[in-house]
């Protein structure tokens, strides 16, 4: 069976281990996905900065959310090394203990709205081996086409409210004015 060692902290390189510092810092460890991608720093900063881009940075979606997704979807997959990283990443950003168990409970155990829970189901069933968005078999690529899928979900529904709320706007407006 072949066999890949995995760096540790100390054999890492120095840019890398300025990464790491924090995480080691808030999680205590490195997941062994770190560790992998750390072999080669090319691959270690390509992946860095999407998760920077997608993962990290400010959106529409809280970071509860998105670990949700993350956390939810790693189960699913059955894939125990992502759950762990997504959960150090989970406690990086502020998720409790109690908060990331609640998530790997399943959405019914959740303590979400309805659109949370709704958005989350579409998560896991576009992440799916049958997605709903592909019938291509699951790769990375097919993943970041879901979190495409997603945002336009999201943009969709806000603009579906925002447009309801201007029709109501309008419609009290009208009938303010007939009144008048």
């Amino acid at each position: 069976m072949a066999h890949i060692s995995l760096p540790e902290f100390e054999e890492m390189d120095p840019q890398i281990q300025e990464i790491a510092r924090p995480i080691l810092k808030k999680a205590g460890e490195l997941g062994d996905i770190f560790k992998l991608l750390a072999i080669r720093k090319d691959v270690f900063f390509a992946t860095d900065n999407m998760v920077k881009a997608y993962l990290l940075a400010k959106t529409e979606l809280s970071y509860d959310i998105k670990e949700s997704i993350a956390l939810l979807v790693s189960k699913e997959n059955g894939c125990k090394m992502c759950v762990d990283v997504h959960k150090n990443i989970a406690k990086m950003l502020g998720l409790s203990e109690e908060r990331i168990e609640e998530i790997l409970s399943g959405i019914d155990a959740m303590h979400s709205s309805d659109a949370e829970k709704e958005l989350l189901r579409f998560c896991i069933r576009a992440a799916g081996k049958d997605n709903i968005i592909s019938t291509r078999s699951p790769t990375y690529l097919d993943s970041l086409s879901n979190i495409r899928e997603i945002i336009c979900a999201i943009i969709v529904q806000k603009i579906r409210r925002s447009h309801g709320r201007r029709k109501e706007t309008k419609n009290h407006a009208r009938a303010h004015r007939a009144h008048i």
